[in-house]
């Protein structure tokens, strides 16, 4: 059951998507991500982002021609 404490905790109404990542949940997922080569063309795409945009189609279940132009080009993603 919805406390008041947890409806505070993972109310998502400050985000732009219903799917963004919030800074805590952003801390917990960065470490498992690979980091940037020292060879090789730097990163030009944040990975948050490419991450939102993932999270974006499997929660929405929409196709990938579908991303919205805030994300990523969906050929990145």
């Amino acid at each position: 059951m919805w406390t008041d404490t947890t409806r505070r905790q993972y109310q998502r109404d400050h985000l732009k998507y219903a799917s963004d990542l919030t800074n805590e949940e952003w801390d917990v997922l960065c470490p498992a991500l690979p980091g940037a080569y020292r060879r090789g063309r730097p990163r030009e795409v944040e990975l948050r982002s490419v991450v939102a945009a993932i999270f974006y189609v499997l929660e929405g279940g929409c196709a990938w021609r579908m991303l919205p132009d805030s994300f990523p080009p969906r050929t990145t993603v």
